[in-house]
Order: C-alpha cells, then sequence, then structure tokens
C-alpha cells in the first residue's frame, strides 16, 4: 500500500494531487505563470487535509522555464526529507502525453521567445529526449502538436509512470557561458593557412583533407569567413563558413583533438551563428558526419535540426547529415 504526493510547476499550471495505489484521493491545481511558490504550499496543505500518510514524493523534472520548474522540485525534495521518506522524479512531457490517446503526436510546454520544449510519442512512448526548438521547426515535422494549454501535466497521473529523475531537465542552452580558458579568437590571414593545413591533414587523413591551395582560395573569396583559435600562439582550431542567398552554410569547425570537450567548438558556432545573423540569412545550415556523437548534441543544443542524408558525402560509406537553424 502506497500513498504518493505529486508535484509538477513545469507549466503555467500548479498541480498537485495524492494517490493511493492508483486511486487518486485527491487532486488540485491553480493557473497562474508566476505565483508557483505562493500557490503550492496552499495546494499541498489542503491535500494533506485528506491524506496526511504520505510515503513517497513524486516530482515533475521538467523541462519547463527555470523558475517556477524549481519551485516544485526544491520543495517536493523538502518534503520527502522533512518526512524522511523516498522522492523520485519524472519527465512532465510524459504527465502530459499521459492523456493522449493517437498513435503518434507531439507534446510541446511553452519556452518564451518563440520556442518550445517538445517531445514526440508514438503509442504513448516518448522516442525522442527532450528538446527545445522554434514553434515553426517543431511544426515541421506535421504531427498532432498537443500544447501547454491544450493539456498540462497530471499530477493524478504522476505515480504510474515508470522513472527515476534525480535532475531537473534543463535543456537550454545557456545565455552566458565562460570562454574557453587560455584561447584567443581571430579571423584568419595568409599566415595562419600553413599551421591551418597542417591541422587539417592531421585531423581529416582518412577523409581528403584540404591543401594549402584550397585554403588559399577559401581565404581569398568575399563570401567567406574564416576565424582560428589560438593557445600560446599555436593555433588550435580553425572554423569557416559561406554565403549562399538566403542561406549561409558552415563549411568546417576543427579543433586540435587533445583540446576538444574544451568549449573552442562551442565558441566558434557561437561566433558563426552571430555571422549569420548579421548577414540577415534566413537559415545556417551545415553537413556532420553520421555517427559523429561528439558533434550532433553541440548542434541540437543550439537549435540545428535534421533535414536528411548526404551519402559518401565524405567518401565512400561516410554519410553526412544535413542540419538546418532558422534565423
Amino acid at each position: 500500500m502506497t500513498t504518493s504526493l505529486a508535484i509538477d510547476t513545469s507549466t503555467s499550471r500548479t498541480t498537485v494531487a495524492v494517490v493511493k495505489n492508483g486511486n487518486v484521493l485527491a487532486s488540485l491545481h491553480h493557473d497562474d505563470p508566476v505565483a508557483h511558490g505562493e500557490i503550492l504550499p496552499r495546494l499541498v496543505a489542503q491535500l494533506l487535509q485528506t491524506e496526511n500518510s504520505i510515503d513517497d514524493v513524486v516530482i515533475g523534472m521538467g523541462p519547463g522555464p527555470f523558475t517556477g520548474l524549481r519551485v516544485g522540485i526544491v520543495f517536493g525534495q523538502s518534503f520527502a526529507f522533512a518526512r524522511n521518506i523516498p522522492w523520485r522524479g519524472i519527465c512532465s512531457l510524459d504527465s502530459m502525453a499521459s492523456e493522449i490517446n493517437v498513435p503518434r503526436f507531439i507534446v510541446a510546454i511553452d519556452a518564451r521567445r518563440k520556442e518550445l520544449f517538445w517531445a514526440q510519442y508514438e503509442n504513448g512512448v516518448r522516442v525522442n529526449e527532450p528538446q527545445v526548438a522554434l514553434e515553426k521547426v517543431v511544426e515541421r515535422f506535421a504531427l498532432p502538436i498537443y500544447r501547454e494549454g491544450d493539456v498540462f501535466p497530471s499530477a493524478a497521473m504522476m505515480p504510474g509512470i515508470t522513472g527515476d529523475i534525480r535532475e531537473p531537465i534543463y535543456i537550454r542552452r545557456p545565455d552566458a557561458y565562460p570562454a574557453p580558458e587560455g584561447v584567443s579568437f581571430r579571423a584568419m590571414n595568409a599566415m595562419d593557412i600553413v599551421p591551418v593545413a597542417s591541422l587539417e591533414k592531421a585531423i581529416y587523413a582518412d577523409e581528403d583533407p584540404w591543401s594549402i591551395d584550397q585554403f588559399k582560395e577559401e581565404l581569398a573569396l568575399k563570401d567567406r569567413y574564416y576565424l582560428v583559435a589560438e593557445k600560446a600562439g599555436v593555433v588550435v582550431g580553425y572554423c569557416g563558413a559561406m554565403l549562399a542567398g538566403e542561406l549561409a552554410d558552415i563549411l568546417t569547425i576543427t579543433v586540435d583533438s587533445s583540446l576538444r570537450r574544451n568549449g573552442i567548438g562551442r565558441e566558434f558556432l557561437k561566433r558563426l551563428i552571430d555571422w549569420a545573423r548579421n548577414k540577415k540569412v534566413e537559415a545556417l545550415m551545415l553537413e556532420v558526419r553520421v555517427g559523429n556523437d561528439a558533434a550532433q548534441p553541440l548542434y541540437t543544443s543550439n537549435g540545428f535540426y535534421p533535414l536528411n542524408i548526404r551519402e559518401d558525402y565524405y567518401g565512400p560509406g561516410l554519410d553526412a547529415r544535413v542540419m538546418r537553424k532558422d534565423l
């Protein structure tokens, strides 16, 4: 016999319920996107008048706007700690999906900035990790979209949803982050061609690396934009993009293998996105090798989504995934 207190504040609705062995003893909610902190303790106090013996706490862990989401998580964890009972977290989108009975659909929470936190479901099962994207990007999947307002997380259904998420689902890329320590960025010039070509050859030896002459030609073109990263006076990375009508295309983001996962590629990408926006193009495109699991999360977290596959793009058996970011 288990009695659960369920809490979710991931949307504009604060929702709580007490559920005993699948039977809902009481369920309350309040709609106000800025009142989670004020309303949640009151709702829980009302529930406890119905049933005060709680065995565990189930918390909606997001995704959702940071401030509201944090209220529910901190309150639920504190309640569990004070009563010395366990707690577990579930994906709030899964709770919303539990109310929907169609074969394939998307559930979405308002992420502000004309963006949505979303995930796709097939027969009630989530088929991708929660993501954030522009509304118009999500709409291109041509699936029914159940948005916050059409459906909300159901605290009454939460105890029956499997999972034990221990960290909040914060999936939006931070607006600010530390620059790579000891690394400087500047425009590529003719003096950089030899070290850049050397780095290119070392990293892409099996993928037809560009030659010195090719870099010279690229650098001479007016519709190109190239940067290098230096550490202790040594070129440790480079990137480049080109204008192509209403689009811009990232040609390369390359970092010395010994310095990867230090934020250099992320900083390159940020600067290329800023350049493309300044050029007022419609979208920024790129190709990434299928199987390059280290690079793809960087692109998806910055708003790129997959379009199609180009077979043998990098050579026989080396396919590329084409990705796009709407600007």
